[in-house]
């Protein structure tokens, strides 16, 4: 088994490494809302165009390189909030390249990858929560389409987005699996109200908020895949979303782990430095095992999503362990930097604040025992 990358992942991935370094200097905090000279900069790198045809401006990049490329603008970008951004956008591409009709991919990827749009997906409702399936928002058939009617919220990207790929009961008479659908609505679409940015613990610049939609008339064009098959589309969805997200935090784990190697070697107390001390070396070794182990799982997935195979269970583990591990690195690298980690100038408080949002989104880890659980037969 070659776990080494090839030379066109590792030139991308050092691409990637010293354009954020040197082009996405500004830190989280001090960036007023949502990053748009950023955004576009990333555009421009291509990072939005990774994994798309070259007939619709993408590079034609595998899962796995784009996976790499990933975990690279998470390791070197200190701005999980544009990183997240990003990723969202690649992921609401790759929904409407796998199922969408030929008109829907003409009409919105060039755009999507060009970053000229900027796309959301939204899913999540507040009566719902973890059971996504349980959403209430309707689109009925009417003249010409569908009447979008119901509220979403959390949603990332939502405050700004142009485009949403917006999940709706079609046929409430089915079971959940066979009555859920998939449909784009745009930005000034009437009956579509999009509200202001929530505020958040951490992931300072990215757009989290509710989105309303009263009789908004959607047209049948603008139905990605086939009615009823929202519930497949948001599965498979799910798996490439807990490989990229993943990725991201395994870059910003692997910086976190280099931040508390550096520091705890130049930090001297009661004559040595503080590396010295077990109660500090342990825990930056489970740091070093929480990488090492992390990425071997994550390149696994995507190696299997390349292969064009189904991997619900693998990507729920990637997504539970290494959310957790992000978070526990994050508190550990605090504790490291002792009184200097509850600072802002050492970043580390930030990133901790970041971490936490990790457990949550995309499915929570108690979510992803869960489905561990049944498919261990518990």
């Amino acid at each position: 088994m070659n776990f080494a990358l090839n030379e066109e992942q590792t030139e991308i991935r050092d691409s990637i490494i010293r354009f954020a370094r040197q082009e996405l200097s500004v830190s989280a905090d001090e960036a007023n809302g949502f990053p748009h000279a950023a955004w576009r900069k990333c555009a421009e790198m291509q990072l939005m165009a990774l994994p798309f045809p070259e007939e619709y401006g993408g590079c034609g990049a595998d899962f796995l390189t784009t996976v790499v490329a990933t975990q690279a603008f998470g390791y070197a970008c200190k701005d999980a909030g544009l990183v997240h951004a990003v990723c969202t956008q690649i992921l609401c591409g790759m929904q409407i390249n796998s199922f969408g009709s030929e008109e829907l991919k003409h009409r919105y990827l060039p755009s999507l990858v060009r970053g000229e749009k900027i796309f959301a997906q939204a899913i999540t409702e507040a009566g719902s929560g973890s059971d996504a399936l349980g959403m209430r928002t309707r689109a009925e058939l009417a003249e010409g389409g569908y009447l979008l009617n119901g509220t979403k919220i959390f949603i990332t990207n939502g405050p700004v987005a142009d485009v949403v790929l917006v999940f709706a009961v079609t046929n409430p008479e089915v079971s959940r699996i066979s009555g859920i659908s998939c449909l784009v609505v745009e930005k000034g679409m009437s009956g579509f109200t999009q509200c202001a940015p929530m505020a958040k613990m951490g992931l300072d610049t990215l757009q989290n908020g509710e989105l309303v939609f009263a009789d908004c008339p959607v047209p049948a064009e603008n139905l990605v895949g086939s009615a009823g098959q929202g519930a497949i589309l948001f599965n498979e969805s799910m798996e490439w979303e807990r490989c990229l997200l993943p990725a991201a935090h395994l870059g910003t784990l692997e910086r976190i782990f280099e931040t508390s190697v550096a520091y705890a070697k130049g930090r001297s107390a009661f004559g040595q430095p503080i590396s010295k001390f077990q109660a500090v070396s342990s825990k930056i070794v489970e740091m070093k095992m929480a990488l090492e182990l992390g990425r071997l799982m994550l390149y696994k997935v995507a190696t299997t999503k390349d292969q064009h195979k189904r991997a619900a269970l693998e990507a729920s583990i990637v997504k539970l362990y290494i959310s957790e591990a992000l978070k526990k690195t994050c508190l550990d690298a605090v504790q490291i930097h002792g009184g200097y980690g509850y600072m802002k100038e050492y970043e580390v408080e930030r990133d901790l604040r970041d971490s936490i949002a990790a457990t949550i989104y995309s499915g929570t880890s108690e979510m992803q025992q869960n489905i561990i659980s049944r498919f261990i037969g518990l």
